[in-house]
């Protein structure tokens, strides 16, 4: 299993930004996926989950309306997750990492780190005012 980040950068408050996740090695279609975040001095955040074998989307009240999360297949086996982050803000920054569960979740709650057993190695978002 890979995961794959890539994007990422630094940012002026109110931009936009997008995250990449090239998945290998797993068959996307029966896992759950998420985006968590870790700011320097706090412990890793669940943001957003996408369930791959129910289409759900589940997103944290602090990126609401502002994050979204969309998937493009190469085949079955390789997908690529994105998460489109906009109007980010100075508390958006962190190291932003995606994550793949070992099946499905129901993705209706913020996502958990034990949840989660594949992990990108991270990219750092920062978003300066």
């Amino acid at each position: 299993v890979q995961l794959v980040e890539s994007g990422g950068g630094s940012v002026q408050a109110g931009e936009s930004l997008g995250l990449s996740c090239a998945a290998s090695g797993f068959m996307f279609d029966e896992h759950a996926v998420a985006w968590f975040r870790q700011a320097p001095g706090k412990e890793r955040e669940g943001v957003a989950c996408f369930d791959a074998p129910t289409g759900v989307t589940y997103f944290a009240d602090a990126v609401k309306g502002r994050f979204a999360i969309s998937t493009i297949s190469s085949d079955h086996t390789k997908k690529t997750l994105l998460l489109q982050m906009t109007g980010v803000q100075p508390e958006d920054t962190a190291v932003y990492y995606c994550a793949a569960a070992n099946g499905h979740y129901a993705c209706r709650e913020p996502p958990k780190v034990y949840q989660y057993v594949y992990w990108s190695q991270g990219t750092q978002v920062t978003v300066s005012s």
